[in-house]
């Protein structure tokens, strides 16, 4: 049978029989899909080193008549292996994969591997805020997925002020005028710029990092209304 290529990004390991394990992957070109890795759990198994966590892989495959194809062999690309060095990175690696994988398909595009990708690239760099990463992974997911808030005007249609006070309105996914609200015209500037450039760019915004920490609650709070996680 033909057996095929594809780079991978693990988002889930499942143990199964005495020594086997499938794994759940994404693809930049054929979705999302299952493997089974036979005899990956024993000691001397060639494939176990390569399918970790926080990597992108090179997998070659069997398609099986069902949903599961068979690994023949996973060949490490880029671990990034910094992110398991740190809790918090590492647990953000972990929400991550975990959210890409709820709110996708299997029929999903290069879009979802690259933002996967990158954003492990991101993780791995500790220089980078990791709210700032937060804030720049989940309004990709936002813009992907259809929810991307109104950064452009307030609720009312209106222009923000440099010197405004505004709240945030869940229902609306805007921005509104709030005498006692949180957020100013820099905090929303700053998602503005997060939702066009990468965080290695914005790493270098006067107050970026107190800044981050308060957009990161927002930006937490539209996920669980949006995509309900």
């Amino acid at each position: 049978m033909k057996q095929l290529v594809s780079s991978a990004i693990v988002l889930k390991r499942t143990n199964y029989g005495e020594a086997d394990r499938i794994i759940q992957v994404i693809t930049p070109d054929q979705g999302k899909m299952s493997l089974m890795a036979k005899g990956v759990r024993k000691v001397n198994s060639k494939l176990a080193g390569s399918i970790e966590l926080f990597s992108t892989i090179d997998v070659t495959y069997i398609p099986g008549r069902g949903s599961i194809n068979r690994l023949i062999t996973a060949r490490l690309k880029q671990h990034f292996s910094n992110i398991s060095k740190d809790l918090e990175r590492a647990n953000s690696g972990y929400d991550f994969i975990k959210v890409i994988n709820k709110v996708t398909e299997d029929e999903v595009d290069e879009q979802w591997f690259d933002l996967l990708t990158n954003s492990f690239k991101y993780l791995d760099n500790s220089i980078i805020d990791i709210n700032l990463i937060r804030i720049w992974y989940y309004l990709n997911i936002f813009k992907l997925t259809g929810h991307t808030p109104n950064l452009n005007n307030d609720k009312d249609g209106g222009d923000y002020s440099e010197t405004g006070r505004y709240s945030f309105d869940l229902e609306s996914m805007s921005f509104y005028p709030d005498d006692s609200g949180k957020y100013f015209a820099q905090h929303i500037k700053v998602l503005k710029l997060a939702n066009q450039f990468t965080p290695t760019k914005m790493t270098n915004i006067k107050d970026i990092v107190p800044i981050c920490e308060l957009l990161y609650s927002l930006v937490r709070d539209v996920s669980r209304v949006t995509l309900d996680i």
